[in-house]
C-alpha cells in the first residue's frame, strides 16, 4: 500500500497563531503507485486549468470546481482514501505542560494513579480550567527556551499564577494534587528538566511532530485491517521537519517488537505493524499524490472549518464516509473520547496499579 503524506497550517514553535490554530495532517492512500499511474490524469487537469501544477490554495473553489467531476474519477480509479488529522496548537502547549510538570516519574509529588491512568485526563482537563492564554503563552516560552535561567524563571511563575487559582477547582481531591505537584515543582524547578536543551531539540516538541506520531499510527492501524505492507511512505518534501519525521519513523521501526506499556485504562501502544520502509521526503512539485493529498487536505480543511465549500467538491467529503478517519489533538477531543470512562469506569485498584508499576519500570523509555 501506498500513502502520500502533506500538512497545512504549520506555523512552527509558533503556536499562537490567531489566523492559523490548527496544524492538519491528511494522508492519501492507494494500492496502487500513484506518481506512476495517476501522473497523466494530473497532466490532462493542469492542462485543462492551464497550471504547472494543482495547488488548492491557489485554484480555490471557483477553479477546482472544474476538476471536481475527474477528481471523483481518479478516485474511484485507484481507489484512493484518506485520513485526516488536525492539532490544536494552543492545547497543545497546554499538554506538554502537563506531560513535563506532572510527569509522575520527574515529580514525585503527583500520585502514581494521577499520571499513569486515565485519571491524568480528569486532572488535565481541571489543570485547562486554570490557564489562559498569556500564561499559556509563558509556559509555551519556558518550553522552547534553550537558557535554563530564563526558562526556570518563566516556569516558576506559571505555576505561582495557576496555584493561586487552585481554589477554583470544586473537588478537594483535584486541588491537592494539584497544589502538591505545582509546589514541588516550584521548589525543584531544575529538577523538571522543562525546558529544551538545544534549538534542534524543540523539533522534537513541535506540534508537527506529535501530529506526525498520530500519522504514523493511522498508518499502522490501516495496514493491519489491510493485511498488508507499506510498499512506500512519501511526505512532502520541507527543510525544518523533514529530519525529525525520519526519526520519528525509524524509531518506531526499530522498537516494532518492544511492548509500550502505559498504565491501567489506558491504551497499549503497539508497533509491531509500523511501515517497514523508511519514508521518502519528495518534493510536492515532483508526486502526484502529494499533489492530490494537497486538494483533499484542503477540501476537508473548510469543511471541518464551516467555510465556505462548493457543492461540487463536497461529493469528495462523501465519498469517504465510511472509508477515511479522522482524529483530532486538543482537549475538547481527550473530553470526548474519555467522557465515558469518568463516567462508567471505577478506579483500578490496588493490585491493578502495582502490577502497572512493574510493568512501565520494565521500560527503558517513559511515554507521555
Amino acid at each position: 500500500m501506498y500513502f502520500y503524506i502533506d500538512e497545512s497550517g504549520q506555523t512552527g514553535l509558533n503556536l499562537f497563531d490567531e489566523s492559523q490554530p490548527f496544524l492538519y495532517y491528511g494522508v492519501l492512500r492507494s494500492k496502487l503507485n500513484l506518481d506512476v499511474l495517476a501522473e497523466k490524469s494530473l497532466k490532462h487537469l493542469r492542462r485543462k486549468l492551464e497550471v504547472e501544477r494543482l495547488h488548492a490554495a491557489e485554484l480555490g473553489n471557483g477553479r477546482l470546481v472544474e476538476i471536481a467531476s475527474e477528481l471523483n474519477k481518479i478516485k474511484k480509479k485507484y481507489d484512493l482514501s484518506f485520513d485526516f488529522c488536525r492539532v490544536a496548537k494552543a492545547d497543545h502547549a497546554l499538554i506538554s505542560f502537563f506531560d513535563q510538570v506532572f510527569d509522575q516519574g520527574m515529580n514525585p509529588a503527583v500520585p502514581w494513579n494521577a499520571y499513569w491512568t486515565p485519571l491524568r485526563y480528569v486532572l488535565l482537563i481541571k489543570l485547562a480550567y486554570l490557564f489562559d492564554e498569556d500564561t499559556l503563552k509563558k509556559a509555551w516560552d519556558a518550553r522552547i527556551s534553550v537558557n535554563d535561567q530564563k526558562a526556570h524563571k518563566l516556569l516558576i511563575e506559571v505555576c505561582e499564577t495557576i496555584l493561586g487559582r487552585v481554589h477554583n477547582i470544586p473537588d478537594a481531591r483535584s486541588r491537592e494534587i494539584l497544589t502538591d505537584g505545582l509546589s514541588w515543582a516550584i521548589n525543584h524547578v531544575s529538577s523538571i528538566s522543562y525546558n529544551i536543551d538545544t534549538k534542534r531539540d524543540a523539533l522534537q516538541i513541535s506540534p508537527n511532530l506529535v501530529g506526525f506520531q498520530s500519522v504514523m499510527h493511522g498508518i499502522a492501524s490501516r495496514l493491519v485491517k489491510a493485511k498488508c505492507k507499506a510498499s512506500k511512505v512519501v511526505v512532502d518534501r520541507q527543510s525544518q521537519f523533514n529530519a525529525a519525521q525520519e526519526y520519528i519513523s525509524n524509531f518506531y521501526h526499530e522498537a516494532r517488537d518492544v511492548p509500550w506499556v502505559m498504565g491501567p485504562g489506558l491504551p497499549q501502544m503497539n508497533l509491531s505493524h509500523m511501515p517497514t520502509v523508511p519514508i521518502t521526503c519528495t518534493a510536492g512539485t515532483d508526486s502526484a499524490g502529494l499533489e492530490l493529498v494537497d486538494i483533499y487536505i484542503w477540501i476537508f480543511k473548510r469543511h471541518v472549518e464551516n467555510k465556505p465549500l462548493a457543492d461540487e467538491l463536497a461529493s469528495i467529503i462523501n465519498g469517504q464516509l465510511y472509508r477515511g478517519s479522522y482524529d483530532e489533538i486538543s482537549i475538547n477531543a481527550l473530553m470526548n473520547r474519555w467522557g465515558k470512562w469518568f463516567q462508567d469506569l471505577p478506579e483500578p485498584s490496588e493490585e491493578q496499579l502495582e502490577k502497572a508499576k512493574e510493568m512501565v519500570a520494565q521500560q527503558d523509555v517513559v511515554v507521555n
